[in-house]
């Protein structure tokens, strides 16, 4: 039944409450909820937070959203990971409702006395509520001041009425019909499953050598040689570094460069095609070294500060083991042959598909079997290849069996495909998504997308913005030159929390493999890459600056705290991120090979800081050094091959 004082549409709440809510340590989101009751009297709410022991987190009231909305709100924080619960109570709130009528009546000489004595009497049952160390004495200090005969009416009242009696109060209100929300359920994780800097590279090309000549077999680089690659990406302010498979790669069918069907004895083949004679999803590649090299390789990431993410890509090339052992895990077609992996018009020959129809409990202990082993050697990040590949229901058992013992493992689902699925990777446990961003390019793609993914989509889906990966280069960056690269980098890294690069785009790699392809040319899928990282002229100083703004501004470490700000240029994009008293404004022109200019009209609104609401703001642009003064309406003009943003600290301007 509902309740007393009904407590309607609880937010967030996803799938009905049926899967959890996601937050992190320390990140502070909205609880909202419809409260209403009959008549005139006044109401009052508050939030419920419980830990995973079960115990209540502080008194957090709620407020009226918007006056005559019945739309209440409060803003909460988890302090540990864990499975917490939150639920909304309404009460009835004699006191404030007393106040309300005492305040007319008393003005207008009608039962002033009465009203007191009422008042007093309300009082009294209060400061029952009240700790002693929390303000009872100011609370039936008031009640005294009510019965005070020798005063006029509206004196005692005003007299009563103090700041002290109000805080003590405010944490310990006289609540009456109390009517709650069933608790409803919130995952908190640790806070690198909201917030980090991801950079993806091949350990196979660090350290390689290639002879152009093709007279020499290429030497391939090693998990020892990828190792003295991590300072430099450390030196950039990242956070994690994405490895592809380090695993045996199959010879039957294997690919050669530019994803030719006929390879030769020396190319390499891609690292997706897992699995050889010399071992599977357990093994390390020879050629990259031994599992003490991974461990070496771990422990160096860990001392510069950086966490390894492992892909974890369940398929297998003719040559795994499994293909033997298991033939019950794969398809058969009319022939005889294993049906291979195809995403028309790309094939995959070199690489089979699982099938999870016929063992599907064993499936799920192997490869929740095969994630303990790489957490055995350091690994607490996976990034999983086309998980919408596989069932729904096998990630929620994998992904449930995982946060059992180790809750502190992240996933991140590589799932480039229908919404629909995307959203549900994510309730089932999935903690981050790769989302549509590199597709985003316009003012209007880009606001009305990024609006879903800060909204009510933030509830459980965590997206992930990479501004490249081995399999997507868009034609923004082909056709862009360097300035395309800044304007995606600083739109990755401040548009969301969590953002990742691929190795290379700080040399402004964007060359295709044909007119109207997405694939990179000389594709590091299928063949080695070394490159040349004493260049003096790549993006490195712009991703460090981004980088280090992200951990200096604790805005930029949120989600849930994106605005939009009109321009009058659709070449224009501007967007606020605050939290607390810092608020960044990062404007960014879409346009790579022109100037564009315009006025931005700042939205007050979008400032939770009531210091900024009102009057001029002093704007330190945290790229250039430059401060402006603005106010409402602001011209802006941006060079793309200077500088193709403002990423501005926003204060209230001294008057």
């Amino acid at each position: 039944m509902i309740g007393r004082i009904p407590v309607l549409d609880v937010s967030p709440s996803v799938d009905c409450g049926r899967r959890p809510a996601k937050s992190v340590v320390g990140e502070v989101f909205e609880v909202s909820a419809t409260l209403f009751r009959e008549g005139h009297d006044l109401i009052g709410a508050n939030v419920v937070l419980r830990d995973p022991r079960g115990r209540s987190g502080p008194w957090t009231p709620m407020r009226e959203l918007a006056p005559g909305t019945d739309r209440w709100g409060a803003e909460i924080t988890a302090s540990t990971p864990g499975r917490w619960t939150y639920a909304v109570e309404a009460w009835a709130d004699p006191v404030a409702t007393w106040e309300h009528a005492a305040r007319i009546k008393i003005e207008a000489g009608i039962e002033a006395g009465l009203m007191l004595e009422e008042g007093a009497l309300l009082l009294d049952r209060a400061a029952r509520g009240v700790p002693k160390k929390d303000g009872r004495a100011h609370v039936q200090a008031a009640a005294e001041l009510l019965r005070e005969s020798e005063l006029p009416p509206m004196e005692r009242l005003q007299a009563a009425l103090t700041p002290e009696l109000r805080t003590a109060l405010a944490r310990h209100p006289l609540r009456e019909l109390v009517s709650a929300s069933r608790p409803l359920p919130l995952q908190v994780d640790r806070p690198r499953a909201l917030y980090g800097s991801w950079y993806e590279f091949f350990p196979r090309s660090e350290g390689a050598k290639v002879d152009p000549t093709g007279r020499h077999a290429p030497v391939t680089g090693t998990l020892r040689t990828a190792a003295e690659r991590l300072p430099a990406v450390a030196a950039m302010g990242f956070d994690v570094v994405y490895l592809p498979p380090v695993h045996p790669i199959g010879r039957a069918f294997r690919k050669g460069p530019n994803n030719t069907l006929e390879a030769g004895p020396s190319d390499v083949g891609s690292p997706w095609a897992i699995g050889s004679p010399e071992g599977g999803h357990e093994a390390i590649h020879p050629d990259l070294g031994t599992m003490d090299d991974f461990d070496a390789f771990t422990a160096r990431a860990a001392e510069l500060g950086l966490e390894i993410a492992l892909d974890f890509a369940l398929q297998c090339s003719p040559d795994h083991p499994w293909v033997e052992k298991h033939p019950e895990w794969f398809t058969e077609r009319a022939d005889g042959t294993i049906a291979y992996a195809e995403n028309p018009p790309k094939k995959y020959q070199d690489i089979y598909p699982i099938n999870f129809d016929r063992d599907f409990d064993g499936l799920v202990a192997e490869t929740v079997s095969l994630l303990r082993h790489w957490m055995s050697h350091g690994v607490r990040i996976f990034r999983v290849d086309n998980p919408h590949t596989k069932p729904v229901v096998f990630w929620e058992k994998v992904l449930g069996e995982i946060a059992k013992s180790d809750p502190d493992v992240l996933f991140l689902a590589e799932a480039f495909t229908r919404p629909a699925m995307m959203h549900a990777l994510a309730k089932v446990g999935f903690h981050q998504s790769y989302t549509y961003f590199t597709w985003r390019n316009t003012k209007q793609e880009l606001t009305e997308y990024l609006t879903e993914l800060s909204g009510d989509a933030a509830a459980y889906m965590r997206p992930n913005l990479f501004t490249n990966t081995p399999d997507i280069l868009h034609a923004y960056l082909q056709q862009g030159g360097r300035a395309a690269f800044a304007i995606r980098s600083v739109l990755a890294a401040t548009l969301a929390p969590s953002w990742g690069v691929y190795a290379g785009f700080e040399l402004y790699e964007g060359a295709p493999a044909k007119s109207g392809s997405e694939e990179y040319l000389d594709s590091e899928k299928y063949q080695l890459r070394p490159r040349d990282w004493s260049r003096t002229d790549t993006l490195a100083p712009l991703l460090t600056t981004l980088n280090r703004l992200r951990r200096a501004h604790p805005s930029l470490q949120e989600l849930r705290n994106l605005r939009f700000h009109p321009t009058d240029n659709d070449q224009l994009l501007a967007y606020s991120k605050s939290r607390g008293e810092d608020t960044v404004l990062t404007v960014v022109t879409l346009d790579p090979h022109h100037p564009q200019a315009g006025t931005l009209t700042l939205d007050p609104e979008a400032f939770p800081d009531e210091g900024l609401r009102e009057g001029e703001w002093e704007v330190h642009d945290e790229l250039t050094g430059a401060v402006w003064r603005w106010g409402r309406h602001n011209y802006v003009r941006l060079d793309p091959h200077t500088m193709p943003a403002h990423i501005l600290t926003v204060r209230r301007a001294a008057q």
